[in-house]
């Protein structure tokens, strides 16, 4: 298994592309924090069914927008494990506005969002920054997305928020190397309940895609386990992961 004894906590992981990630790793023998906000019952049985294999996995409740929830979430996980080698910063927030419509993008959305996309990953990357350096081979992988490119999807601050990740990811990089590599993925139409996108997004998402289908989770945890598994000499990149559509569309 390619992270035997290896600790991760994935933020965000009671649904969608978080689930796949910590149940991926958890299969792969990592340790697995599932960290979650609001989603209890779902992370809950994230946990289960870990368990269920075999595998190591708690719940931690962390609203990772907040500093002091951020670095409590580390100490539990190195009083538990005494380690940490991968921080999958995942948790995201969004909501559907449509870009034309400006004055529907209150204060509220604009805080909300960047609060949870941008600064909750940073808050977590410096609280994970001295478990990670003492763990050869540890990495970070930032969730960001494909409209970080295009400048479409839920809303104008969830496109700018995401392109601010991807920049964060390179800063971030060069301040935790040589110790920790750090990477991001960026999927694009990706079907989850996040954001609350109606079925018809998903229906004719395949239409305009050069592979004709869309991008699943599981494939997206799969990019995860390669950046966290076996891409050691890779730090500061981000991955594409949404049928060739931002490159070839």
């Amino acid at each position: 298994m390619k992270l035997e004894g290896r600790v991760a906590i994935v933020t965000g992981a009671g649904t969608g592309m978080g689930q796949a990630i910590a149940e991926l790793f958890a299969a792969e023998g990592a340790k697995v924090l599932v960290n979650y906000r609001v989603s209890k019952a779902e992370a809950e049985e994230v946990v289960a069914k870990i368990r269920d294999f075999g595998g190591d996995a708690v719940t931690h409740q962390a609203d990772v927008s907040q500093d002091a929830e951020a670095r409590s979430m580390m100490q539990a996980v190195d009083e538990r494990w005494g380690r940490l080698d991968t921080l999958v910063n995942n948790a995201g927030w969004s909501k559907v506005t449509p870009h034309h419509q400006l004055e529907e993008l209150t204060d509220e959305i604009w805080n909300r969002t960047l609060n949870t996309n941008l600064r909750g990953a940073f808050y977590c990357s410096r609280a994970a920054a001295p478990l990670l350096r003492r763990q050869p081979g540890a990495s970070i992988i930032n969730n960001t997305s494909a409209s970080a490119w295009h400048a479409t999807g839920s809303s104008i601050v969830y496109a700018a928020s995401k392109a601010a990740m991807v920049n964060m990811t390179k800063s971030l990089a060069r301040v935790f190397a040589p110790e920790v590599r750090v990477n991001a993925i960026a999927p694009g139409l990706v079907r989850t309940r996040f954001a609350g996108w109606p079925d018809s997004t998903f229906e004719e998402g395949p239409k305009i895609s050069p592979l004709r289908r869309i991008s699943t989770v599981e494939e997206v945890a799969k990019v995860c386990l390669f950046l966290a598994a076996d891409a050691t000499a890779i730090t500061a990149e981000t991955i594409l992961i949404d049928c060739g559509k931002t490159q070839l569309g």
